[in-house]
């Protein structure tokens, strides 16, 4: 398939016969899983600084609880995919939310912090269906609904994360913590139900082939060697020998991996498919969008949070923040439509362009209005505007250049592209923040400038995410 929104031809053809939903109702459904699945990612961020006190566990162990969904999300993510492509989109989104069902019911009830590490990393599993809701979209909906629900889809990641963090605060601050997980659960679970009854069936879910469980397992080696040395980095050392043996392993792991793919009859993920010209950039370019997208969620709480007896803090509570920072998710929703007509007028290496600079321009005005609050949170907004054009345009470049029945396993790579430059966003922001911080009252706190040298990094990153976009042929 080349163009979006053509009819599939594939084991994955919808039957219109016997799906009758609208599609209005299936971009809801959808958008509501990507929604909860995002938001599953920062349920527990409020909680972080409590689970030491909660389960009398050192902070270093009890930090897993972020962690280790960042790690399953990345390597079940392009395993999810691949199973997509052969049994069915529907049917692996069902399958994805039984792990969040059961991850969110084990942290309600966890008795120590290894059974709440334990729960996250099955919660992490969910992240998966982002992409594959994106690749399920373009088989069930009509063309002209197709473009418009990819772009809203792809902004679910974004709204789910923005309204995550006051949620959550709000939920522990008047229920508790463990109510938290049980909502999770009620939601999820409904999901499930929404799903099951009203995303239309295919006629025929096998393309029966050999799965690659060599590939999946390479994949998840080189994946949690290098995410788990990005992410420990600072904490172990980078030159400690742990870290190094990470990036060693790694690299041997990548290596093996790649040279099995190559030669195995049904890849996991197919490298002559990725050497694609369109591919190859846009996933190159989708890991300087994950960097900028993440460094803002980044800098900006931080700086909303510090006390105001810093002289540049703005002296929020954790739920005052993530009130001013949920517009933001809004304004990413907002622009989806007009993204999709951006692509359709002027093709998705455009809008991807656009949005790239649309982040550029936030990051700079944020850097020039730190001492705002209502300026922070229009500089938000603009931000994740852009990122909702470049997440609308990213999907709709690698499934116009792959084969119909790579797509869910293609999406599902180019979301672990994006998920890779979110963990180094991730070591870099803290390294900076970290070596421009100032002693305060014994504390050592980040200074204005660590942020505003935050903010400009992420400001040059977005900029070279667009121009890595432009050498897209169309």
């Amino acid at each position: 398939m080349n163009e979006i929104g053509t009819q599939p031809q594939h084991s994955e053809a919808v039957d219109r016969n016997e799906g009758s939903t609208r599609p209005s109702l299936i971009v809801a459904v959808l958008a509501a899983a990507g929604i909860t699945s995002s938001l599953t990612q920062t349920l527990v961020i409020p909680l972080v600084g409590d689970l030491p006190k909660l389960f009398s566990a050192d902070a270093s162990v009890t930090a897993w609880a972020v962690t280790v969904t960042l790690l399953t999300g990345a390597v079940g993510m392009p395993i999810l995919g691949k199973l997509a492509d052969t049994y069915g989109k529907r049917r692996m989104l069902l399958l994805a939310l039984i792990p969040l069902i059961a991850g969110s019911l084990i942290c309600a009830a966890a008795p120590s912090i290894g059974v709440m590490i334990v729960g996250r990393a099955l919660q992490g599993i969910a992240t998966g269906m982002v992409p594959l809701g994106i690749s399920l979209l373009h088989d069930v909906l009509p063309p002209k609904r197709v473009g418009t629900a990819i772009a809203l889809m792809s902004s679910s990641m974004g709204i789910g994360g923005a309204l995550g963090l006051p949620i959550s605060a709000a939920i522990i601050q008047y229920v508790s913590w463990r109510g938290l997980f049980l909502i999770d659960f009620a939601i999820a679970a409904l999901i499930f139900v929404l799903i099951y009854a009203l995303i239309p069936r295919p006629r025929q879910e096998h393309n029966y082939a050999p799965f690659d469980f060599l590939g999946a397992i390479g994949l998840a080696a080189a994946l949690l060697c290098l995410l788990l040395a990005i992410i420990k980095g600072s904490s172990w050392g980078w030159t400690s020998p742990s870290i190094i043996g990470l990036l060693i392993g790694t690299v041997a792991a990548a290596l093996l991996w790649g040279w099995w793919e190559l030669r195995f009859t049904n890849p996991l993920v197919d490298l002559r498919i990725t050497r694609r010209h369109n591919v190859l950039v846009t996933n190159i370019a989708s890991i300087f969008v994950g960097f900028a997208m993440y460094a803002q969620s980044l800098i900006l709480p931080q700086l909303m949070e510090l006390p105001s007896s810093t002289g540049y803090g703005l002296g929020q509570t954790m739920l005052q923040m993530g009130l001013w920072m949920a517009p933001s998710g809004f304004a990413m929703m907002a622009v989806s439509s007009l993204g999709a007509k951006l692509t359709a007028r002027n093709g998705a290496k455009t809008t991807l362009i656009c949005g790239s600079l649309v982040m550029a321009g936030g990051y700079g005005f944020a850097a020039v209005v730190l001492h705002s609050l209502v300026g922070l949170m229009i500089a938000s907004c603009i931000g994740s505007m852009g990122t909702g054009l470049a997440f609308g345009a990213m999907p709709t470049l690698i499934m116009n250049g792959v084969p119909a029945s790579e797509k869910a396993s293609s999406n599902s790579f180019n979301t672990v592209m994006r998920s890779i430059g979110t963990s180094v966003s991730s070591a870099v922001i803290a390294a900076i923040l970290a070596g421009t911080s100032m002693n305060v009252q014994g504390a050592s706190i980040p200074s204005l400038s660590g942020f505003r040298i935050g903010l400009l990094s992420g400001c040059a990153v977005a900029i070279v995410a667009g121009i890595i976009a432009a050498f897209n042929r169309k």
